[in-house]
């Protein structure tokens, strides 16, 4: 059985490690087991945790990626014909070997564990502490951007290879990647596209980690915003540190009030989302007992681990299509229609949609934006030109 899924994000600083690990400390406490990994390269669940990787409570296993050993095992091959490549033309090997390691391959490789470790069996939940927002964003948006250009251009890139190899060994004394290279990359694509759909699955969703400021909370609602267009689930908000009322002296009686008002705001931004909040804690927490603890007050008199009842941000019908875009304002929505695409635009944020052939034979009808959802109409007439 596929596992339930719990991805943590926010903006750097805010405490989304410590949420991910109270978390998952609170699954393991409730007998399911439970395992915690990062995807963000600056790993920092062990010191929240303080302790080493592995087993670290019963039925709670803390994993941190062994980057060198999974880069082999997922692209040993396209990295052993960059080297060779680089060394032809003249590069030394330990240059080579630095050109060949690949700008985030880190985070992707994390996400290719993660798919290893859901498909093991052995866990009834996997809690994710994400990079910050706008890593992440960039992370999630990989899988289905790569899947178009492959879906593009490996075809096309196959037929010209066998053409063009024995031109370019004669000519240019470089060997040209054989079929086992561009089996490599095929499978490293199959391997994003099983995360992507693991991660939009109906067992897994992305809970936003935040403080209670307005720069904060801002970038939040854009991060929603962003989460629904790539067609991932948010279940649920954590507004974390937070002032508790009361007496208090005039200077932090100033901070209750501004959080009120942002929290208040925060519960509004989000609705239906329920907002869960951690209070602003007298020592930082730090160990199973402490997050333990946290996990309980953070999530009191919920099941935080139950299925999400958030519908997909994506649904097609016979002649709709509807996309979840909460938050966005009509004036960062931007449609266009290439063959048998929908691309749609959202403030920096783009996703091409491949339309299904029923709508991919239709023209568009028409499209509003209402109540944070995209709808687009489609009618009979041909696909638009």
């Amino acid at each position: 059985m596929t596992p339930r899924v719990l991805l943590f994000t926010g903006k750097g600083g805010v405490g989304k490690t410590t949420v991910a690990a109270a978390t998952a400390t609170l699954a393991a406490a409730r007998g399911l087991k439970t395992l915690v990994i990062s995807t963000d390269t600056a790993h920092s669940l062990a010191d929240a945790l303080a302790t080493e990787p592995g087993e670290i409570a019963p039925g709670l296993h803390l994993h941190q990626v062994d980057t060198q050993a999974s880069l082999e095992a997922h692209w040993g091959e396209l990295q052993d014909y960059a080297r060779g490549l680089l060394g032809e033309l003249g590069l030394d090997a330990i240059t080579a070997e630095e050109i060949t390691v690949l700008p985030g391959a880190e985070e992707v490789i994390a996400l290719l564990e993660l798919r290893e470790h859901a498909r093991s069996g052995r866990w009834d939940l996997i809690v994710v502490d994400c990079a910050p927002t706008a890593e992440t964003l960039r992370l999630l948006a990989l899988p289905e951007a790569l899947d178009w250009h492959v879906g593009k251009l490996l075809p096309v890139g196959r037929r010209i290879l066998k053409v063009v190899s024995p031109f370019v060994r004669g000519v240019a004394h470089v060997t040209t990647p054989g079929d086992d290279v561009v089996s490599a990359g095929e499978r490293l694509h199959r391997g994003l596209m099983e995360v992507r759909e693991l991660l939009t699955g109906d067992r897994a969703s992305v809970r936003l980690v935040l403080t209670p400021e307005a720069v904060v909370l801002a970038e939040a609602r854009r991060t929603l915003t962003s989460l629904s267009l790539y067609g991932y689930r948010v279940d649920a908000v954590v507004a974390n540190r937070v002032f508790p009322a009361g007496d208090a002296d005039p200077w932090r009686a100033r901070w209750v009030s501004a959080q009120a008002k942002l929290l208040a705001e925060a519960e509004e931004s989000f609705a239906p989302l329920p907002v869960h909040v951690v209070p602003y804690l007298p020592a930082e927490p730090v160990g199973a007992q402490a997050l333990g603890e946290l996990g309980e007050a953070l999530y009191a008199g919920t099941d935080p681990f139950a299925d999400p009842a958030v519908e997909p941000p994506l649904r097609l019908g016979a002649d709709e299509l509807r996309l979840a875009l909460p938050g966005a304002a009509k004036g960062d929505v931007d449609l266009a229609r290439k063959g048998d695409e929908l691309i749609v635009t959202a403030g920096p944020y783009r996703r091409i949609i491949a339309l299904p052939a029923a709508l991919a034979r239709r023209k568009i009808g028409g499209a509003v934006l209402e109540d944070g959802f995209l709808q687009v109409r489609f009618q009979a007439g041909g696909p638009d030109d």
